[in-house]
């Protein structure tokens, strides 16, 4: 007898799939071209097997092993090199692919109401979250053959047929393996930004706890599944087994999160959700306590994970000599001044990497008021003695601080693991305004996101893609030799680059006035347009 929970799963697929139908092309594009151009790169800096041996000894430190993991040392070929250097990171943003897709089409849609509106044709209990859960394993499967095939079509001789199937195969079993954990998730929190929260935190903490066994206790690693991508040591020792682990676990995940959903009501979440307070808060009474409100776990989260950002990076200064020593890869990627260290020198990237990801949160927080309206709530607002002018400006005004704190919390705690790690720390005082010079760029950013939430709202996420350019430009377009006016194109890269440079006012200034007058565009242009959706 046909089960009639999963009536119209194919039909909502298609339904699906043509919702996301620019935004998975996207994920699988950028996967490919950043997958692609690493052995290129390798081939090119390293191109005797003497130089990738020297290579392969500066990998042997804690440090490293904690960032990329373990990898066949013995065999440092170029694909060995590609998998040992990248697989890890690369599955990270695999995960978090699944994650951020996933999370919109369960409790993303049963929050806006669409699950229930579809729930009331003829469609089966567990039709959308199947649906939504197909989608992503063919997204998976076409992310393993689009980077598989496409690394074996580079004709580098060590990454063979095998190998690259290999990897592609390990990045989409990460990417269902983490769809997975997103769909339990989205049984147990109550809400969409719950269901996101409680995934990335099990996808950090795997990548955290997987760094911390690989250097105290390499056989507990395995409990972690960033681990088992790495297992495969594709292009040396071939193993597939830790993909089929990936696949049989997801089917797991799979099974429990329809079990959980066919016993749950709508709306509802099986963990307990807090009781709320009996009269509101006084900081509910303006607009400016309403934003925080609806801010503020979003901002507790993202300024502990800047703050373990920072940590990370801070950690590895102690072993950046000995690293640099053989790293061709890392010393053509660094701003080439005379007179510094290849410390001082790297310091500067990684000042600009961390000051990129603190740009996101303050971007998310602006970017909260157009989601608030596409979600028809602040109709509800404006509705009462509230202005135009004062709901957008408390918006701007936390993501403004909002930047501040994310840069500052990212250097301190940069500071605080390099202070520990390296014989003679750095100044407070001179980090304090290295990442600060940043302040303008971030809020450039900002200003960008208000502009066009006031003034074109439907392109709200051209502020994300614009954010992506700044990050590949300025983290790998010295060693891709793109000319110096595509670094000029972001606002990041008007910033001086200290320490190794003095900081002038003028490029602070200017970015100043360009957030400034950006911020300014948007707020009139939101006083002036219609409200919609």
């Amino acid at each position: 007898m046909r089960d009639h929970r999963f009536a119209k799963t194919w039909r909502l697929t298609r339904f699906i799939a043509r919702l996301d139908r620019f935004k998975i092309p996207v994920w699988l594009i950028a996967f490919t071209f950043f997958t692609l151009i690493v052995p290129v790169a390798f081939q090119g800096l390293y191109e005797s097997q003497a130089e990738r041996d020297a290579m392969a000894q500066t990998m042997e430190n804690p440090a490293m092993i904690a960032m990329v993991g373990h990898g066949d040392l013995e065999n440092y070929t170029v694909g060995a090199m590609t998998t040992h250097q990248m697989l890890l990171m690369t599955a990270v943003v695999a995960g978090l692919m699944s994650i951020l897709l996933l999370a919109r089409h369960t409790r993303g849609d049963e929050e806006d109401g669409r699950i229930e509106l579809i729930r009331s044709l003829p469609t089966g209990r567990l039709s959308y979250l199947n649906a939504a859960l197909l989608v992503i394993t063919l997204t998976s499967i076409a992310l393993a053959l689009v980077t598989g095939f496409g690394l074996y079509a580079l004709g580098i001789d060590t990454i063979t047929l095998e190998g690259s199937l290999l990897y592609g195969a390990s990045l989409g079993g990460t990417a269902l393996v983490f769809a997975g954990v997103t769909a339990v998730s989205a049984q147990l929190a109550e809400t969409s930004r719950g269901t996101i929260g409680l995934a990335i935190a099990l996808l950090l903490g795997g990548y955290l706890f997987r760094g911390i066994t690989d250097i105290s206790n390499e056989a507990l690693s395995i409990l972690s599944p960033l681990d088992w991508a790495t297992k495969t040591e594709a292009f040396s020792g071939n193993h597939w087994w830790p993909v089929l682990l990936m696949i049989g676990v997801s089917v797991i995940l799979f099974i429990v999160a329809n079990l959980l959903l066919s016993i749950r009501d709508m709306e509802r979440g099986f963990l307990p959700a807090r009781s709320g307070r009996r009269h509101a808060s006084f900081l509910l009474t303006s607009s400016l306590g309403l934003s925080w409100r609806l801010q503020r776990a979003g901002f507790l989260y993202w300024l502990l994970a800047m703050f373990v950002l920072g940590i990370s990076y801070g950690s590895v200064m102690g072993d950046m000599d000995s690293f640099f020593e053989g790293n061709e890869l890392y010393q053509q990627m660094l701003f080439s001044e005379e007179g510094y260290s290849m410390i001082e020198q790297f310091i500067p990237l990684l000042i600009v990497i961390m000051s990129i990801m603190a740009t996101i949160p303050p971007v998310m927080a602006m970017n909260k008021l157009r989601s608030e309206e596409k979600k028809d709530r602040i109709e509800q607002l404006l509705a009462r003695s509230v202005s135009r002018f004062s709901l957008m400006g408390s918006h701007l005004l936390l993501a403004c601080m909002n930047a501040a704190i994310m840069l500052y919390t990212a250097m301190f705690g940069f500071w605080i693991a390099a202070d520990l790690s390296m014989d003679e720390g750095i100044a407070l005082g001179t980090l304090t305004e290295a990442f600060m010079a940043y302040l303008p760029a971030t809020l450039v950013m900002v200003g960008l996101a208000a502009f066009l939430t006031g003034v074109f709202p439907k392109w709200t996420s051209f502020v994300w893609a614009y954010l992506f350019y700044s990050f590949f430009v300025l983290y790998l377009g010295t060693l891709l030799d793109f000319p110096e006016w595509t670094n000029q194109l972001s606002p990041f890269g008007h910033i001086p680059q200290a320490p190794i440079e003095d900081i002038t006012a003028m490029p602070l200034i200017i970015a100043s006035l360009i957030a400034a007058s950006l911020m300014a565009a948007g707020l009139i242009g939101f006083r002036k347009r219609d409200i919609r959706t």
